[in-house]
């Protein structure tokens, strides 16, 4: 080898080193940047993160807007509290201030109606009455829709016979089966689920309430229960009118109704209320209709935790 293959070879030997060097030290660097990032996400997740360095590095920079960042979370989650706090207060208010005058209404308007009217004067009075009574129902459901977002009401779901349920619902919905001459069909079953009782009750008998109330004189509603690995499900199937499909994804909004039913009595927050109490347990609503077919709800409720 001449002088020029010694100076060519040690300079790629250089070259080597200082590459090996270079990739040493970058990786090094770029760990230690890595486990500082880990530390200040471990920080902040714990909630003791501070500030460390205090210098122009990139790093530096990362620790200041993340220590901002979550100085601001801590802000609007305090402010969050308060708020909700204040909404608590709030709704307590209401459904105290506005229980006794209700009742005071309804109490005076029985009252009038057991005396001797004449005959306009006493459809007055049922007038009043059926119009106090809307208005109960609206507060209460209003009272109960707003514990529920803002977290008031707690639901705790446990494992129960889902037979127990179907009684209630039975128990509670059958005076208005009767009175339209529907026949009223309810499965008998074994199954278990994950479902507070006294909520899940009410979440299924404001949907069998519905079956009720649009089908025709006269109509059937089956209420019937399969098991699945996760979820039982609970269908409530009506012969009723039916649901457009342009329509099927309005109907779980608070106080929609739908035109081709606003002859029936209703304020549309009764579906609301249903979708709430299922989905804080964990479970879930699909619907199946056809204009003029009838209708499907099925209540999905885990079976697991």
């Amino acid at each position: 080898m001449n002088t020029f293959d010694y100076i060519c070879l040690a300079f790629a030997s250089c070259t080597i080193i200082s590459s090996i060097c270079f990739m040493l030290y970058y990786r090094r660097k770029t760990k230690n940047i890595l486990e500082s990032t880990s530390k200040m996400i471990d920080g902040a997740i714990s909630g003791s993160f501070s500030e460390s360095a205090f210098d122009e590095s990139l790093l530096s920079s990362v620790e200041t807007k993340l220590a901002q960042y979550l100085n601001s979370c801590d802000v609007s989650s305090k402010n969050f509290a308060l708020e909700k706090d204040k909404i608590k207060e709030f709704i307590a208010d209401i459904s105290h201030q506005t229980k006794t005058p209700v009742s005071n209404i309804l109490l005076y308007s029985q009252l009038l109606g057991e005396q001797n009217l004449p005959n306009e004067s006493a459809q007055y009075v049922s007038a009043l009455s059926e119009q106090a009574e809307k208005l109960s129902f609206l507060i209460e459901s209003l009272v109960k829709a707003s514990r529920l977002e803002t977290g008031i009401i707690a639901l705790n779901p446990r494992l129960s016979d889902v037979q127990s349920l179907l009684s209630t619902v039975e128990s509670e919905i059958m005076p208005k089966a009767k009175a339209k001459n529907i026949t009223l069909s309810i499965c008998e079953t074994s199954e278990k689920a994950l479902f507070d009782p006294k909520w899940t009750a009410e979440a299924v008998y404001n949907i069998a309430d519905n079956a009720i109330k649009y089908s025709p004189r006269g109509g059937r509603v089956e209420i019937s229960v399969t098991a699945f690995e996760l979820f039982c499900r609970i269908d409530i199937k009506d012969s009723g009118i039916g649901i457009s499909e342009d329509e099927q994804a309005k109907i779980f909004t608070r106080f929609y109704r739908s035109p081709r039913v606003s002859e029936v009595e209703g304020v549309g927050i009764g579906l609301y209320l249903s979708r709430e109490i299922i989905s804080g347990e964990g479970g879930y609503i699909k619907l199946s209709a056809r204009e003029g077919k009838g209708t499907v709800f099925s209540v999905y409720l885990p079976r697991e935790q």
